[in-house]
C-alpha cells in the first residue's frame, strides 16, 4: 500500500515532469488550455441556471436559488486560489492540473447525485463548493510554468492560456443546451447532464496534466529580440509572503481590482443596456434579439483581446498596456456617455473594446507580476491577487444594479449617468495606481540561504 502511494506521489512530483532535451515548449499551451477551456464552463452557468428556473417547464427554483451555486464556486475560486496558490507553486502544475480535475469534475458528479435525489442543497455544495475550488486551483495551475517556458513572451503565453478561461463557455453552451435538450428539464434528466459533464470535462481536463512538463534548471529560452520595452524582471526572486507586503502588490490589486469593475459592471447587464440605449430603434422582438447578439458578441472581445492585447504588452511593455486598458477605456464610457444614445457603431466600437480590456486585464497581469517579482513564486502571488476578481465581482454589479434600481423608472440611458460616472472614477484611480508601480528593490529577493531554509521547513512537514 504503502509503494503505491509513493509510486503514485512521485509520479504527481514536479521532478517527474522535467522536460528531456528537444521537448518543444509549445506543447505546455495546449496542455493549459485542456484545463482552462473546461473550467471556462463556469462563464456558461446561465444556461443550466435556465432550465432550473421559474419558466414554464423549467423546475421551478427561485432567481437567488439558481445563482448560488455560480456566486458560491466565484467565491470558491477566488478563496482557493489565494490560500493554494503556494502549495500549487510548490507542488508543480501536475499535481495542480490533476487536483483541479478532481474537484471540479468531481463538483458535477455530487451535483448529478443531489439532482437524481432531488436534494438540490447538493448541487450548491457540488458545483458551487468543490467546482469552484477546482476553479480556483486550475485557474492558476499553469500561471508559473508557461511563464518559466516563455520568459520572452509572458503576456503571450499567459494570453493563450487565459483567453481559454474566457472562450470556454463558447464550447459549454451548445453542449449544456443539447444535453438539456436530450434528458430533459427534470431532476432525472438534469442529473444525467450533470453526470454526462463530470465525466467528459474529466477526460479533457486530464490531457493537461498528462502532457504538462516543466523546463529543467538550466534551460533558457531563445533570446528575446531587442526592444527599448523589454520587460523588467529577470532573475528576480521575490517570495509571495514578502510580496503582500510590498506597495507594489496592493497598486496593482487596485489596478486589476477596478479594470474588472469597469469591464463586469457592463458585461453583467449587458442586455438591458442595449435595450434601454436603442429602445426606440426597432420593435421589441427586434431589440430583444439584438440585444442577445449584443451579449454574444461581448464574450467574444473578452476572449479575442485576453490574446491580442496581452500579446502587445509583450512589445509595448506592461505599464505601458495598462494605461490604455484604464485610460481609454475612461475615455470609451465617456464616448459611450456622450455619443452612445441611439448610435449603434459608436456605441458597439466603445463596448466592444472595454470588454476586451476587461479580458485583458485578466491575462495581462500574471506578466505584469513576472515582471516585477520573478517566477519564483509567481503563481502563488497571482494566486492572492486573484482576490481583486472577487471584490470586483461584487462591486460592478453592485455600482450599476444598485445604482440603476435607485433611478426607478426613469426611461433610456439618463439611468446610467451615475453608475458610468462611477466606472470613469475607478479607472481613473486605477490609472493613478498604475502610475505609482515602480520596480521592486532587489533587496527584497530571496536568497540561496533563505532558499535553503524554506527547503528544510518543507522537508520537516
Amino acid at each position: 500500500m504503502g509503494s503505491g502511494v509513493e509510486v503514485a506521489m512521485g509520479f504527481l512530483d514536479r521532478s517527474a515532469i522535467v522536460a528531456p532535451p528537444g521537448w518543444s515548449r509549445w506543447l505546455v499551451p495546449p496542455a493549459a488550455l485542456a484545463v482552462h477551456l473546461s473550467i471556462g464552463q463556469a462563464y456558461a452557468w446561465s444556461n443550466l441556471k435556465t432550465g432550473l428556473g421559474t419558466g414554464q417547464g423549467n423546475l421551478g427554483f427561485s432567481g437567488s436559488a439558481t445563482a448560488l451555486p455560480f456566486q458560491l464556486a466565484i467565491v470558491m475560486l477566488g478563496l482557493s486560489a489565494a490560500f493554494a496558490g503556494t502549495t500549487v507553486e510548490r507542488r508543480g502544475p501536475r499535481w495542480a492540473m490533476l487536483v483541479s480535475t478532481i474537484f471540479f469534475s468531481g463538483g458535477f458528479l455530487v451535483s448529478a447525485l443531489g439532482m437524481a435525489l432531488s436534494q438540490y442543497w447538493l448541487v450548491v455544495v457540488g458545483y458551487g463548493f468543490f467546482g469552484g475550488i477546482g476553479l480556483g486551483i486550475g485557474y492558476i495551475s499553469p500561471v508559473s510554468t508557461l511563464m518559466k517556458w516563455f520568459a520572452d513572451r509572458p503576456g503571450m503565453a499567459t494570453g493563450i492560456a487565459i483567453m481559454g478561461f474566457g472562450g470556454g463557455a463558447l464550447i459549454a453552451a451548445p453542449i449544456e443546451t443539447s444535453l438539456v435538450a436530450t434528458f430533459g428539464k427534470t431532476y432525472s434528466g438534469f442529473s444525467m447532464t450533470f453526470l454526462v459533464m463530470g465525466i467528459g470535462y474529466a477526460v479533457f481536463m486530464s490531457m493537461g496534466w498528462l502532457l504538462v512538463r516543466v523546463p529543467a534548471d538550466d534551460w533558457r529560452p531563445p533570446a528575446p529580440p531587442s526592444s527599448s520595452a523589454a520587460p523588467a524582471g529577470s532573475g528576480r526572486a521575490v517570495s509571495a509572503a514578502t510580496a503582500i507586503k510590498l506597495p507594489q502588490f496592493w497598486f496593482l490589486w487596485v489596478v486589476l481590482c477596478f479594470n474588472v469593475t469597469a469591464g463586469i459592471g457592463l458585461l453583467e447587464r449587458a442586455n438591458p443596456i442595449y435595450q434601454d440605449f436603442f429602445a426606440t430603434t426597432g420593435t421589441t422582438t427586434q431589440i430583444a434579439a439584438a440585444a442577445a447578439a449584443f451579449v454574444a458578441i461581448l464574450s467574444l472581445a473578452n476572449m479575442l483581446g485576453r490574446f491580442v492585447w496581452s500579446s502587445a504588452s509583450d512589445v509595448i511593455g506592461r505599464k505601458n498596456i495598462y494605461r490604455m486598458y484604464l485610460g481609454v477605456g475612461a475615455l470609451l464610457y465617456l464616448v459611450i456617455l456622450t455619443l452612445g444614445e441611439g448610435n449603434k457603431v459608436v456605441f458597439l466600437l466603445a463596448a466592444l473594446l472595454i470588454l476586451s480590456f476587461y479580458g485583458a486585464g485578466f491575462a495581462t497581469i500574471p506578466a505584469y507580476l513576472k515582471d516585477l517579482f520573478g517566477t519564483y513564486q509567481v503563481g502563488a502571488i497571482h494566486g492572492r491577487l486573484l482576490t481583486a476578481w472577487s471584490a470586483a465581482g461584487v462591486l460592478g454589479p453592485l455600482v450599476v444594479n444598485a445604482i440603476v434600481d435607485a433611478q426607478g423608472d426613469q426611461p433610456g440611458p439618463a439611468k446610467y449617468t451615475v453608475s458610468f460616472i462611477i466606472m470613469i472614477g475607478l479607472l481613473a484611480i486605477g490609472f493613478v495606481a498604475n502610475e505609482l508601480i515602480r520596480p521592486v528593490d532587489p533587496k527584497h529577493d530571496v536568497t540561496e540561504g533563505d532558499e535553503t531554509a524554506a527547503a528544510r521547513e518543507e522537508a520537516a512537514r
